[in-house]
């Protein structure tokens, strides 16, 4: 009878690993209360194209939000959604980087799947500051003909 218990248990944990709902869509975000007053009908409209599928006129208005208050996370945030949506990462890359460095802790900002695909990614590739060595024979890392001994 044991091992049937131990059976049951070990068939609701697979189930409950493979049960996974599927992500919630991503929405834009409304106007927060420190929004200049032209951004929010700018943030307003885009919101409306936004969940009409309208990604190009939605990105305008968001632009033209992030263009009047650059400081506005959500604009930023609105804006990359949209830019992502019309397939345009490396567009929408910066603004969600940006809305993620003006909103730390915002839940929605911070746990967003597209953010999250660009992880702790530098805004610049970086350089390598040397030649690359290829050790010795046997690993020592000596160059010289003597092999360093």
């Amino acid at each position: 009878m044991k091992g049937f218990q131990w059976f049951c248990c070990l068939i609701f944990l697979v189930n409950l690993g493979c049960g996974k709902d599927k992500p919630a869509p991503l929405m834009v975000l409304d106007a927060p209360s420190n929004a200049n007053v032209q951004v929010l009908p700018l943030l307003s409209e885009g919101n409306r194209l936004f969940r009409e599928g309208r990604w190009e006129g939605a990105r305008q208005q968001f632009q033209a939000a992030v263009d009047a208050q650059p400081d506005l996370a959500e604009a930023h945030y609105n804006l990359a959604l949209a830019m992502n949506h019309m397939g345009d990462q490396a567009g929408a890359k910066p603004h969600f980087i940006k809305a993620a460095n003006l909103a730390p802790g915002h839940k929605i900002i911070w746990n967003s799947p597209p953010l999250r695909r660009y992880g702790n990614v530098p805004d610049a590739p970086t350089q390598a500051t040397s030649t690359p060595v290829m050790p010795g024979m046997g690993g020592g890392g000596s160059t010289s003909p003597g092999g360093g001994f």
